[in-house]
């Protein structure tokens, strides 16, 4: 069982990072749970938005040439989906957006019941928007949202300051060992996934 941690902060990982940090954590917890996990950085990439031209709903590819496709393939891969990102204005940041838009709906179908979790790294404050715009993804594409005892957040301007909020390094280790249970859970239930409905769009037009 392998975890794709996804870092969409634009500071090198090597950096001191808020966004590194908290994946970090996550990462050691699925460890100490027997789970594999890979980080992957998204935050320096030249990413675009979605062109809305719907190139991809038969070949769950997209036709811009950016990266994006072979990020996606890793991460389509892996059994879980961890998505960190810092606060911008109250939101994730542009890249993170971007990067979303094109991977969920160039991978329709693709991500349903695996099990996901919103990450968020901030100064201060916005956390709570910023991660209702993550779980929005994971809920469109019929995703496990990993529980938490609390908001998935972890607040200072540095990864060394982030250590020392211990109510957020306590989440991010609980994400880890909660989102490993729903992995082994699934292996052992072996359980087939349910089979996917035509999605009913009502266009409010009259």
């Amino acid at each position: 069982m392998k975890v794709a941690l996804v870092n969409g902060s634009p500071k090198p990982p090597s950096g001191d990072s808020t966004t590194a940090f908290a994946l970090s954590v996550i990462a050691d917890s699925l460890a100490q749970n027997g789970v594999d996990s890979e980080t992957i950085q998204v935050g320096h990439l030249n990413i675009s938005g979605c062109k809305a031209c719907g190139g991809c709903a038969k070949t769950h590819k997209c036709v811009l040439s950016d990266g994006l496709d072979e990020v996606a393939e890793k991460i389509h891969a892996c059994d879980g989906l961890v998505v960190g990102s810092p606060v911008y204005y109250a939101g994730i940041n542009g890249t993170v957006k971007a990067f979303l838009d094109r991977l969920f709906y160039s991978g329709t179908g693709l991500f349903r019941f695996k099990p996901a979790a919103g990450v968020v790294a901030m100064r201060r404050a916005g956390g709570t928007a910023a991660l209702q715009t993550l779980n929005q993804y994971f809920e469109f594409a019929e995703m496990l949202i990993t529980p938490t005892m609390y908001w998935s957040a972890i607040h200072g301007i540095s990864g060394s300051q982030a250590a020392a909020d211990e109510e957020g390094v306590q989440q991010m280790q609980v994400i880890g060992r909660n989102m490993a249970y729903l992995l082994k859970m699934k292996e052992s239930a072996n359980l087939p996934v349910p089979e996917a409905v035509t999605r009913v769009k009502t266009n409010f037009i009259k």
